[in-house]
């Protein structure tokens, strides 16, 4: 057997425990690694897997090679911490060494959980990425686009906005190359920068419609998402993170895509393009 046999053959029978199977960033990583040739175990409530039920891990996690973690609402929470961090000790415990963690680029509030999985014995890799191309087309900020008006609280600075089909092409390259990124951090963004106005632009001028962005202060976004219904300590949350990370810190963009799979990220505009003819943006 050749080495590059033997390696296929090794990723063939791995098996990985994705969390978040369903969510924007789970559900592709799940399509990149069975593409792979991985064998995926979706972990979601929908088979059985809770984040705050701790007793629902270990059938999940039991006879599985590596787990991809993406903590719900936010990784930045103090849940999120306590969460990553117990789970990740049973994952070792029960012989899931492999775990690698979707985080977030820029935001401070998310250092305890990567703290938290890199104490855990795991064998590690942190994945940081910048704002998803996919927030624009998927969840909450969609209805209002379609309405023509996008509200954020991201004033007029520049975000390299990366496209969730990257970050689930490098989750899968890092299962699946042995032990070259153990023990790291990768920064993950998109090609260019872009102001949230120049991205809805981009979107209004591919769709055909008048979409506008309008800006606002965060605590009057932390208003409005109290208005929806979003719990008082989740709004916090919010609030304090989105002050964080929309102060130009992240206005850079990184090689990390290009470092981990050899190809430059996919650019907004082709993301754009193609949700466009899907008809995301229409009322």
């Amino acid at each position: 057997m050749t080495q590059n046999t033997a390696a296929t053959a090794s990723t063939q029978a791995m098996t990985v425990v994705v969390t978040g199977a369903s969510g924007r960033t789970g559900s592709r990583v799940a399509e990149a690694a069975r593409a792979a040739g991985l064998t995926v175990r979706a972990a979601s409530r929908a088979q059985g897997f809770d984040w705050e039920n701790p007793t629902t891990w270990a059938q999940t996690l039991r006879g599985a090679d590596a787990a991809y973690l993406m903590y719900p609402s936010d990784v930045g929470s103090p849940a999120a911490a306590e969460g990553v961090g117990a789970l990740a000790r049973e994952a070792v415990g029960l012989g899931v060494r492999r775990l690698v963690l979707l985080s977030a680029r820029g935001e401070d509030q998310a250092l305890p959980t990567e703290e938290a999985l890199k104490s855990s014995g795991a064998h590690w890799t942190v994945v940081r990425a910048t704002w998803f191309a996919q927030n624009f087309s998927e969840g909450p900020l969609v209805e209002g686009m379609v309405h023509g008006e996008l509200v954020f609280p991201a004033g007029e600075v520049k975000e390299p906005f990366v496209d969730v089909r990257d970050i689930a092409d490098v989750v899968t390259a890092v299962l699946t190359n042995g032990d070259r990124h153990v023990g790291r951090t990768l920064e993950l963004t998109g090609p260019r920068l872009l102001s949230w106005r120049e991205a809805v632009a981009e979107i209004s001028a591919a769709t055909g419609s008048a979409i506008t962005y309008t800006p606002v202060p965060t605590p009057s976004y932390g208003e409005a998402l109290a208005g929806f219904g979003v719990p008082p300590e989740e709004v916090e949350l919010l609030v304090e993170v989105f002050e964080t990370l929309m102060d130009g810190r992240n206005a850079h963009v990184t090689d990390g895509v290009r470092e981990v799979l050899g190809r430059e990220p996919r650019d907004f505009s082709d993301f754009v393009r193609e949700a466009a003819a899907a008809g995301v943006w229409k009322a």
